[in-house]
C-alpha cells in the first residue's frame, strides 16, 4: 500500500495575493519578506520558498472535525503560489528535512497512533501507520515549531 502526501490547495488563499497590509490584517495575515533559505515552508507546493521572495502567515485550521482534535495553527504560504505540490510514495523535501510528528487519524477524526521522527525516517512511519487498517489519514507536522505541513493519504 502507498501513500500521497499533499499541500494545501491555493483556493483559500488566493484572495490575500497582493493585497495591502489594512487587507491582510483584516483576514488576520500578515506579509513577511523570507531572509533565508530553508526557513520558510510554504504548505501549497510544499517546497521551502527562496530567499528575496514572500510569505503570507495566517492561521489555518488543519482539523476542522468537530472532535477533541479540531485544531489550528500559524503556516506560511507562498504569495503567489498556485500549484499544489502532491507527492506519491515520495516525501518532499521540505519534509524531509525537518523534525517532524505524525498523527495518524481514523475516519472518525479520533488519533489513533502519534509518534515524531526526523524527516528521513518519515516514510517507514507512514507505512507502519498505515498497516493498521483502522487508520484513514495522517497528519504531518513540523515537530518544533508544532505547525501544520501536510496531509498523508493512502494511496494505492
Amino acid at each position: 500500500m502507498g501513500f500521497r502526501i499533499s499541500g494545501l490547495n491555493p483556493e483559500p488563499f488566493t484572495h490575500l495575493f497582493g493585497q495591502g497590509e489594512h487587507y491582510l490584517k483584516q483576514h488576520g495575515a500578515l506579509r513577511i519578506s523570507v531572509d533565508s533559505y530553508p526557513g520558510y515552508p510554504d504548505r501549497i507546493s510544499l517546497r521551502d520558498i527562496s530567499a528575496g521572495e514572500t510569505a503570507i502567515l495566517i492561521n489555518h485550521t488543519y482539523q476542522p472535525a468537530d472532535t477533541p482534535y479540531h485544531g489550528s495553527h500559524a503556516i506560511y504560504v507562498w504569495e503567489g503560489c498556485n500549484e499544489q505540490g502532491v507527492y506519491t510514495n515520495k516525501i518532499p523535501e521540505s519534509i524531509g528535512a525537518r523534525l517532524l510528528s505524525l498523527r495518524a487519524f481514523g475516519e472518525n477524526h479520533l488519533m489513533l497512533h502519534a509518534d515524531s521522527c526526523e524527516g528521513a525516517a518519515a516514510e517507514v512511519l507512514l507505512h507502519h501507520f498505515f498497516d493498521d487498517t483502522s487508520v484513514s489519514y495522517i497528519h504531518i507536522h513540523n515537530a518544533k515549531q508544532g505547525c501544520y505541513a501536510c496531509l498523508a493519504e493512502r494511496f494505492p
